[in-house]
């Protein structure tokens, strides 16, 4: 019988939990007793609580986050109605903070805030040692990196096929930036090299190829960022994948001879630049030298051949949608392949709430806890700039109208204003932004470009039927027939999307 089940529920199956395989690595000699059951958010409650209970476990560990909290609070209290004697054990970043106002830390037996790699293996001990301690609430100090177990040997053969490798190389983040709960955690530690290293080689000599760091600021210590990519570089083969999180504005002239040496497409860097509005950067609390990013950002996209992500918040205190859009423009015209946005959020612990009465700050009180209206950008806006989100990630960022999409703000160099348009039109015809398949996405974006747009046909048609056969299908869309000529295609209309 396994006494200690650690479990979850991720976004989605090809995540892998890594914070539970930091516990079970650290559970010392209860290691034998445990066990990992991994889920994904569309499983039902009931099945997840079902399938912990067939184990009998006398402990179940919960790691918990803003994406699965509110299914976990289903799973905890169907737990405990079968099994009132059940120890549940929270853990993870949405419980570390607040606990007091949580429906799911009132019906669990025990809440470990913070880093929990070693206090899990102490609480369990006086559990089932039958101590069990008298404080509900854990408050889990920094560990000693050097004393942690490494969880690597934890990713079975399926894993390394099937799921996302995660690793790090240090914790911490020595910012401030008030969005972010990690403005909490500090100061910033790192693992030893060698042990890093001895368990890269045993995951490459197993077949891993990608290999995602989440490291909150990879370049923050240029010497040792270096010594990382060094490795890979002398263990380069084909399929290598790396992906990075990077501060935008520290990219100094080593770091960028290391990078150039990559092959084209293996690396990944996220940059998060957030806003381009300095006053709003600076009430946030959010450091970053904006003449030093776009030279970065230019460097990146016409000297390498890294994958680039930049995100980009909206909603944040004082800035409105005009200024919103003016960042967006400009980070259009610095092209990374891929511009993720989102509305603010309001993270438990995150202390972006100080603003709450000068911005008129409101937040939805369920997950995601998105922002929805402030002083400056109504609800009705918001709720817009929600729609514009998702269809930009659907659009542009997924890359399957690479020519087409830049259409929309041709000759116009407003790619806010010109996408809100396409955007608005598209949700009043659809009245949705999610489930829409790619062919009723290709005929609406052909129709707005012609109709709205006023666009040529024949050369929309071209560009479109390019994009559309560009991921190897081979039928030419029924919409797109009587436009298209049955031998050789148009002159390319130039364009791509942001990268």
């Amino acid at each position: 019988m396994d006494d200690i089940v650690l479990s979850t529920l991720n976004a989605r199956y090809i995540h892998s939990a890594f914070g539970l395989r930091y516990l079970l690595a650290n559970l010392g000699p209860l290691r034998e007793r445990a066990r990992i059951e991994e889920f994904d958010i569309k499983r039902p409650a009931a099945e997840v609580a079902d399938a912990l209970l067939q184990i009998d476990p006398r402990i179940v560990g919960l790691g918990v986050y803003i994406w699965n909290v509110a299914p976990l609070t289903q799973v905890v209290s169907l737990l405990k109605r079968s099994r009132p004697d059940l120890t549940v054990v929270l853990g993870g970043p949405e419980v570390s903070w607040e606990i007091e106002q949580q429906e799911i830390c009132r019906q669990a037996d025990y809440v470990i805030a913070g880093e929990a790699d070693l206090e899990f293996a102490r609480l369990c001990g006086h559990i089932l040692d039958g101590a069990p301690p008298g404080r509900k609430v854990v408050h889990a100090a920094p560990p000693d990196l050097d004393r942690l177990a490494l969880p690597y040997d934890r990713y079975g053969p399926a894993d390394i096929a099937h799921r996302i490798v995660y690793v790090e190389a240090s914790r911490g983040c020595p910012f401030q930036c008030e969005y972010c709960v990690s403005s909490q955690d500090v100061p910033v530690r790192f693992f030893p090299l060698p042990r890093l290293f001895d368990a890269f080689e045993d995951l490459l000599a197993r077949g891993a190829r990608a290999f995602k760091f989440v490291d909150r600021t990879f370049n923050l210590n240029i010497p040792f960022a270096l010594e990382i990519l060094r490795f890979f570089l002398e263990r380069r083969r084909p399929g290598l994948f790396l992906h990075f999180e990077m501060i935008p504005d520290r990219f100094p002239g080593e770091l960028r001879d290391a990078i150039q040496q990559f092959p084209a497409g293996s690396l990944h860097l996220e940059v998060g630049v957030q806003t381009m509005n300095p006053e709003v950067a600076a009430r946030i609390r959010r450091r970053q030298d904006f003449d030093a990013l776009r030279d970065n950002l230019r460097f990146l996209r016409e000297r390498t051949g890294a994958l680039l992500h930049a995100d980009l918040i909206a909603g944040l205190p004082g800035e409105s949608l005009e200024s919103f859009g003016a960042g967006l423009n400009e980070l259009v015209r610095l092209r990374p392949q891929v511009i993720q946005i989102g509305l603010l959020k309001r993270l438990r612990g995150a202390p972006v709430t100080r603003h709450d009465r000068e911005w008129a700050m409101a937040f939805n009180p369920e997950p995601p806890y998105e922002v929805v209206r402030n002083r400056l950008i109504g609800e009705e806006d918001l709720r817009r700039l929600g729609r514009f989100a998702r269809y930009w990630e659907r659009v542009v960022n997924r890359g399957d109208f690479e020519e087409t999409v830049p259409l929309l703000w041709r000759d116009r160099g407003d790619a806010f204003g010109e996408f809100m348009r396409w955007s608005d039109w598209l949700y009043a015809r659809l009245r949705r932004a999610h489930g829409i398949p790619l062919l009723t996405l290709a005929e609406r974006l052909f129709e707005f470009l012609i109709s709205v747009r006023g666009l040529e046909p024949g050369a929309v048609a071209e560009t479109l039927g390019r994009d559309y056969r560009r991921a190897g299908r081979r039928e030419r869309p029924r919409f797109l027939r009587r436009h298209l000529p049955s031998a050789s295609p148009a002159p390319l209309i130039s364009g791509g999307r942001p990268g």
